[in-house]
C-alpha cells in the first residue's frame, strides 16, 4: 500500500466511499474509517499501519499546499 488510491481501494472492499469535497477532509475521514475497521478487527494491524502512514503523508502534503 503506497498511495491514497490504494487506501481508497481498501476502504472500497468494505463499501466505504469517502468524498467530502476537500482533499484534506477526505483524508481525515478515511483515517477515521480505518480506525473503525481496525477496532472491529476487519483489517490486519499491518494493513492498518501501512494505510495510516499513507494518509499521514498525504495529509502533510496537503498542509504544505495550503501554506
Amino acid at each position: 500500500m503506497k498511495t491514497l488510491y490504494d487506501v481508497q481501494q481498501l476502504l472500497k472492499k468494505f463499501d466505504i466511499y469517502v468524498y467530502v469535497g476537500k482533499r484534506m477532509w477526505d483524508i481525515e475521514v478515511m483515517a477515521l474509517e480505518l480506525d473503525h475497521l481496525h477496532k472491529a478487527k476487519l483489517i490486519t494491524h499491518d494493513e492498518f499501519l501501512k494505510a495510516k502512514m499513507v494518509l499521514t503523508h498525504e495529509h502533510r502534503v496537503e498542509e504544505k499546499k495550503q501554506k
